[in-house]
């Protein structure tokens, strides 16, 4: 059975684009440990690629606090999030390499990430790279962030693509599940301590870094 055509490529932002998983983890970890909670840094891998309201939801229902108000946690989480990118952000592996071999590939790019517009845009101006996508979506406003796959979908009506015909570069695993359910072709690029976890199976495709994209767009048939 030959693989569909290929027309686009959708990369999730976080952990793919700019190594900020560590940032959100020590955001998270910072913020719901001033609240109160019993929680360790190994504690928040378990909310990777859920969106910002969906995580303070987690930790809300393993172990409540007093005063409850989601927005106002999230909004703290973000900023922190913010402050550090903006600071010390920096690009993974392979960025530039992978935007420029989707362009020589004349594929459009797409952004679906579960960020907030502030980390958004505080991403793209840290490491200059806004100008190569052609639609940019997040899932801040949807009524369902990743593993929802409307994110996905959107980014992929944006492009006018259909999503059949669109590339999914993911890091986490709440991502692949929204990609897959988009019926989209899928690359999973996990952090390395977590590189050999049997789950990644359920991608199409796994590389190490981004240095990969442009062989493997070149073979892709």
């Amino acid at each position: 059975m030959s693989k569909p055509q290929l027309k686009a490529v959708i990369f999730d932002m976080d952990g793919v684009l700019i190594d900020s998983e560590p940032v959100w983890q020590m955001a998270i970890f910072e913020v719901i440990s001033n609240l109160g909670l019993n929680v360790s840094m190994q504690d928040m891998v378990l909310t990777t690629g859920l969106r910002i309201d969906q995580v303070v939801d987690f930790w809300y229902a393993r172990s409540p606090w007093e005063n409850y108000n989601n927005q106002q946690t999230a909004q703290a989480i973000v900023d922190t999030v913010v402050s550090h990118i903006t600071r010390d952000g920096a690009p993974m592996p392979g960025v530039l390499n992978a935007l420029q071999a989707c362009q020589q590939h004349q594929l459009k790019i797409g952004l679906a990430t579960s960020s907030s517009s502030d980390i958004i845009t505080a991403v793209l101006n840290k490491i200059g790279i806004g100008s190569y996508f052609n639609a940019i979506e997040s899932a801040e406003s949807l009524t369902y962030g990743k593993p929802h796959p409307e994110v996905y979908l959107n980014c992929a009506k944006a492009l006018n693509i259909d999503p059949v015909s669109c590339l999914a570069i993911e890091d986490s695993f709440n991502g692949l599940i929204a990609a897959r359910a988009a019926n989209m072709q899928t690359i999973a690029i996990p952090e390395p301590l977590h590189a050999k976890l049997n789950k990644w199976v359920i991608a199409h495709q796994q590389l190490d870094n981004l240095n990969a994209l442009s062989n493997f767009l070149a073979n892709y048939k």
